[in-house]
């Protein structure tokens, strides 16, 4: 048989640095660098991800035939060549140039690495991967490429600078054919150094400048709209504003006047300006959803088309994405499931199979474990270190889906490690923390002992896929987590530790096919309780990375207040020398450093 072909994708510098394996036109891995180096958002030199999917398949570089890459700020050659004259250790720290300068893709000029420009690579993240043969795209984000740099055909040529950047990008596709409808420019504005983008007219960037203006963070997003149904209707005048399919996001005025500093005495759930963040978060997502609606309702017009695609960082919007699939006109929608940065390294392999190479779609992602797999061996070397045993037993399970289920109907909150690693933003239950939904006080349990995070936001339910029309109000499946539904009145008094505060939900709908181990754990709990829901929450603590590895599980165990942990069918618990033995580690030494150490 011919050897496999293999392409590699590559999310590049910024934020979300990550990579994508194709083989034979199939996905075989992706990671995020995060996930390998524990730091949130990673940026910087890519050696981490391609070694991981390299090593998870058993190649070299030397069997990739094509690599694509792509990098928001600069087209990747230029960032390369600016990176060897300027010291910018936000995308090049000191201690990876020594990587950089001898790797082999690093300012590589050879026909085997290609650059592609940022909303292309998305539009091809959104299509390639699809379930449909024809349809329209959605792109919507924070910023894209420069105008200078975009690399497809769009219409139209009115004046503008050549420095504006992308803001929204509609396309229609059929089969590998992409073809752009309509492209919404972010001219260039002043701003304090690196934050010229979020002051941009452009509608992620409106989302951005409210997140940093609530939480002095452009990156939590999410953490807005979970605020925003805590906000009054018309407290804010509106933001902005889409007339005759034109959009207008006017500058802020100093009225805008109570800006989290996080310097400020107090904490900031306790801060005297929590009722005008609330009442802006309420408009922000407002306006987004109004402005999100009018552009899917005039692209179904425009193209007729019955499928939608969406990609780019707003499409985490679930909120938004809920009032699409239920209001615009599709009859179909689909997101894709790692729809921020980290999907342009999917975007960019499928683009050298569809456009480079000319290689049919073949493809589609029904699911996102793409991380590699970990043997009996490596979940053996986390869970028998010396001080690990000195705190926890570890037991082999005959039947891991119904012991958890018991111990999920007996309130226990745990750590649950199956498999290969979700790609992307949400725990789609390989690596998620899970509790039963049925105790309100459950989501308040989770925050003070495991997850630290501000009370007013929501967890997530999953929920058994043929059962969700029951509970929740949606006739789309979500597999991605990605669309909130309201959840139906008679459902809300049993499981209201899953239901936010305007009675919606981030619904995960599970299918034996896509993940069997899940399906069966809610089988088992659906038979104990009558209920085939499970809260379900991303398997890391507030601050850090969704864990990646068995040690990685290990370490967030012994530091938090989970009861138990599933390394696939074995069964971690604490034993009574934890509440000794942890409280001495910690004093000496990093837990995580500890479990994560050759310490025998």
């Amino acid at each position: 048989m011919p050897n496999p072909g293999y392409i590699l994708g590559l999310n590049t510098y910024d934020h979300d640095v990550s990579a994508c394996l194709l083989r034979d036109g199939a996905l075989a891995y992706a990671i995020e660098k995060e996930r390998i180096t524990r730091d949130k958002h990673a940026t910087g030199f890519y050696k981490e991800v391609v070694d991981y999917v390299l090593d998870a398949e058993g190649i070299t570089l030397d069997d990739v035939e094509l690599v694509v890459s792509n990098c928001y700020i600069l087209p990747v050659p230029e960032m390369e060549d600016r990176l060897i004259y300027q010291d910018m250790p936000g995308f090049l720290p000191e201690y990876e140039r020594q990587d950089a300068s001898v790797h082999p893709l690093f300012r590589s000029r050879t026909g085997k690495v290609k650059t592609i420009s940022h909303h292309l690579a998305h539009a091809y993240s959104a299509f390639a991967v699809c379930p449909f043969e024809e349809g329209a795209i959605m792109i919507v984000d924070g910023v894209g490429s420069y105008r200078s740099d975009a690399m497809e055909a769009y219409p139209g040529d009115e004046p503008g600078s050549k420095l504006a950047r992308e803001s929204e990008s509609y396309y229609t596709f059929k089969g590998t054919q992409l073809d752009c409808l309509k492209k919404v420019w972010m001219e260039p504005d002043r701003g304090f150094l690196s934050d010229e983008f979020y002051n941009m007219p452009g509608l992620g960037a409106l989302y951005s400048r409210a997140s940093t203006y609530v939480f002095g963070d452009w990156n939590k997003c999410g953490e807005l709209m979970g605020l925003a149904p805590y906000g009054r209707r018309d407290q804010v005048k509106p933001l902005m504003d889409i007339t005759d399919n034109v959009l207008s996001v006017p500058r802020w005025t100093p009225e805008y006047g109570q800006p989290y500093v996080a310097d400020s005495d107090g904490k900031w759930d306790t801060h005297p300006s929590m009722r005008h963040w609330e009442d802006l978060a309420w408009r922000v997502q407002d306006d987004t959803e109004k402005v999100l609606l009018a552009r899917a309702r005039w692209l179904r017009e425009t193209t007729g088309a019955k499928n939608l695609c969406i990609a780019g960082g707003v499409a985490l919007n679930c909120v938004a994405n809920g009032r699409i699939a239920r209001e615009a006109g599709f009859e179909n929608v689909w997101i894709q499931p790692a729809a921020g940065d980290n999907g342009i390294a999917i975007g960019c392999a499928y683009y050298g199979l569809l456009e480079v190479q000319k290689q049919p779609r073949s493809y589609v992602m029904t699911h996102s474990y793409t991380g590699r797999n970990y043997t009996d061996r490596d979940i053996t070397a986390a869970t028998q270190r010396t001080l690990v045993k000195a705190q926890t037993s570890a037991v082999r399970s005959d039947n891991i889906c119904r012991d958890t289920a018991r111990l999920l109907a007996d309130q226990k909150v745990i750590g649950w490690f199956q498999g290969r690693s979700e790609y992307g933003p949400r725990a789609l239950g390989n690596r998620s923390i899970i509790a039963d939904p049925r105790r309100p006080e459950m989501k308040d349990i989770l925050n003070s002992r495991v997850k630290h995070r501000q009370p007013f936001r929501p967890f997530a339910p999953i929920v058994l896929a043929e059962r969700a029309r029951e509970i929740f109000e949606s006739d789309q499946d979500s597999p991605f987590m990605l669309i909130a539904a309201p959840v139906r009145p008679e459902w809300r008094e049993k499981i209201p530790a899953i239901v936010h505060i305007d009675g919606t939900a981030r619904i995960q709908t599970v299918t034996e096919d896509t993940n069997p181990v899940l399906y069966r754990l809610l089988k088992e709990f659906d038979a104990l309780t009558g209920v085939p829901v499970l809260l379900n929450t991303s398997f890391n603590v507030k601050g850090e990375p969704i864990v990646e590895t068995p040690r990685d599980a290990m370490a967030c165990f012994i530091n938090t207040g989970i009861d138990h942990l599933i390394l696939h069918d074995t069964l971690v618990s604490k034993t009574s020398a934890h509440r000794f033995v942890a409280p001495l580690v910690r004093t000496y030494m990093d837990v995580a450093g500890l479990v994560m150490s050759n310490v025998k």
